[in-house]
């Protein structure tokens, strides 16, 4: 589905079924270099067992306009207007790394609007070594070699998305090389340090936690070498949020596919 904002195209994957704001919505949010694909199985099973869904394309992702988003806040303030354009009244929100800070800031932004909060792979705060944010500068197709590596816990999880036997490291390594080739033809720009950036900067993680009212849940990988577990606790307990922990690493809509879905639909009624 196609919305427009502001004059540019925001682009929400809607499930394979046409988007009904009647019916409980869902919404995506991906991480750092990736896009809506990244919930393909989560996605499309909710939009085929009564839920409303919208997998966004943040801005200079995928299919939604540039230019990208230099900020969390941003971020939110784009997708606030994304859901009036909609016809959202309310919501649940799932976020993953970098989506799971915007999801917060979002779900702070509409108090009651929020039905619920689900944060993947997340850390407050999330910050991104100096090594990797300069390769990420100066060369950044070494530096998503790099994520890549980090992100995964492991060669072939079984059962993996899109399916057992998926080549994991190589289908991450060829979307964040998509988002990168993508945001470089049409903007002449890295896309790289904008969303690493994003997460690096971002400081304002307990002052949204103190105005979220609904409930929360995290869902965190044991083997997560990004947003390490211990990272969370902090704003989890700000949050009063439930923590679960799966066999996964940062990757974990591909590494435990399952397992993510049942923590959505576990907490999320339809």
């Amino acid at each position: 589905m196609k919305l427009d904002l502001h004059g540019r195209t925001a682009y929400a994957y809607t499930g394979g079924k046409p988007f009904d704001p009647a019916l409980p919505t869902v919404v995506f949010l991906h991480g750092a270099l990736n896009d809506h694909s990244v919930w393909a199985l989560q996605s499309r099973y909710m939009a085929h067992h009564g839920y409303g869904v919208l997998a966004i394309d943040l801005p200079g992702h995928g299919r939604s306009d540039g230019p990208a988003l230099a900020t969390v806040e941003a971020m939110r303030d784009w997708l606030l207007a994304l859901l009036d354009a909609a016809g959202v009244r309310r919501a649940a929100l799932v976020g993953h790394s970098l989506g799971s800070l915007v999801g917060l800031e979002t779900a702070a932004a509409l108090g009651e609007r929020a039905t619920h909060l689900v944060m993947v792979g997340t850390a407050f705060p999330m910050k991104v070594s100096d090594a990797l944010l300069a390769t990420g500068r100066e060369r950044p197709y070494d530096a998503i070699h790099m994520v890549n590596v980090f992100e995964h816990s492991t060669i072939a999880a079984k059962p993996s998305a899109p399916g057992p036997g998926a080549w994991l490291h190589g289908s991450g390594l060829a979307l964040k090389r998509r988002m990168l080739d993508g945001y470089a033809a049409a903007h002449g720009d890295n896309l790289f340090p904008i969303d690493f950036g994003a997460c690096d900067r971002y400081a304002g993680a307990l002052e949204a936690a103190a105005r979220v009212r609904c409930p929360v849940r995290f869902v965190l990988g044991a083997k997560d070498s990004m947003t390490f577990p211990k990272g969370a606790a902090e704003l989890a307990r700000a949050l009063k949020a439930e923590v679960l922990t799966l066999p996964a690493g940062h990757s974990l809509m591909t590494e435990a596919p399952d397992a993510v879905l049942n923590a959505l639909t576990g907490f999320i009624p339809a």
